[in-house]
């Protein structure tokens, strides 16, 4: 069972990438995209010279990602739990709700700024973006389909088999080219466009609670959602009390090591305002409840984050003031543009 659930998505990602017969997909001469890389950000960790997102490619794979076929119902899409307004994440919603009204053990996490990450999923089942949309699709309790159905449904459709011929130079409905489609789309979701990021261009001010905040963020938060990502990208328990519905073991599942077990992985706050509920498995519903947690909900579970356990006591220990002007800055890393972009809306 040891690494089993990463193995596989490896096996399949491998064959997505193989180029059988010569096949190595090239993109065609429809219009390469301009990515949207702001200037304080860091190099994406995507190739795109790789897989370039094109305007059809990009097409493709926005239809791709609000497709209930995708889904052994048809009607579970990936938009179906990556709602746009909520930065791409199922609103209200604990846990993912999957076919025929199944329950997930996760909450659905934001899709924004995938290109700088290195890893995908709580628990990085996904080593690349262009394999992280197999695990949603082949999961039982979430989309529940095959790949194989899938792109037997994909290939006796006449609108994919055009915009397949259109996105990729070989035209072909496959594996390789359906993933890197989805990519494309994802890919291009950057939000860099809050008031965060007004003020460090110099074009806006915090307020004296955001500023108060941003001074708490720095001096308490900071050593794990650090940079202009708002993560570290590293995998940690935080000292939540375990569930005993789920008993979510975090990255062991994937890597099989005990000092893994309970770590998850650093989320980005960039839009956090708007991505409720909070943790794997949503089990707060505000970012009071979430600081609340922190100053005297920690727990000393196996490998707890060093971090939270100082001079003998658990947790961040927070003010009620502190708390406010803590949610007053992370307001500001809300980027309403991203939100409402019609690029990346489904109608």
């Amino acid at each position: 069972m040891v690494k089993f659930s990463i193995l596989i998505i490896s096996l399949i990602f491998c064959f997505a990438c193989t180029n059988e017969d010569n096949d190595y997909v090239e993109i065609s001469e429809n219009k390469r995209l301009d990515f949207p890389q702001p200037d304080f950000f860091p190099q994406p960790v995507y190739d795109l010279d790789e897989n370039p997102p094109t305007e059809k490619g990009f097409e493709l794979g926005k239809k791709l990602f609000y497709d209930g076929r995708l889904s052994s119902t048809g009607v579970i899409s990936c938009g179906f739990c990556h709602i746009q307004e909520f930065s791409f994440t199922h609103h209200t919603h604990e846990v993912s709700h999957g076919v025929n009204g199944a329950l997930g053990t996760r909450n659905a996490q934001p899709l924004v700024n995938l290109a700088y990450f290195n890893e995908f999923s709580w628990d990085g089942a996904a080593p690349h973006l262009d394999a992280f949309s197999i695990i949603p699709i082949t999961t039982d309790i979430e989309m529940n389909e095959t790949v194989t159905n899938v792109l037997n449904k994909l290939e006796n459709n006449e609108e994919y088999i055009d915009l397949f011929s259109e996105a990729f130079e070989n035209g072909e409905v496959n594996t390789r080219n359906m993933f890197r489609a989805l990519s494309q789309f994802m890919v291009m979701m950057v939000s860099a466009d809050t008031k965060y990021d007004k003020v460090l261009e110099g074009n806006a001010v915090f307020t004296e609670a955001e500023a108060a905040g941003k001074a708490l963020f720095d001096s308490k938060c900071s050593g794990c959602h650090e940079g202009i990502l708002f993560t570290d990208q590293s995998y940690r328990n935080n000292g939540l009390p375990i569930d005993p519905i789920y008993n979510d073991i975090g990255r062991k599942r994937v890597t099989g090591l005990e000092t893994d077990k309970y770590k998850f992985k650093v989320s980005s706050l960039r839009n956090i305002a708007v991505s409720l509920p909070y943790m794997h498995d949503g089990r707060f519903k505000t970012l009071k409840e979430v600081l609340d947690f922190y100053d005297s909900g920690v727990e000393a579970t196996d490998n707890l984050d060093p971090s939270l356990e100082e001079e003998g006591r658990l947790g961040i220990p927070l003010t009620e003031t502190e708390k406010q002007d803590l949610i007053a800055f992370l307001k500001t890393l809300t980027d309403d543009n991203f939100l409402l972009d019609q690029r990346f809306s489904e109608f």
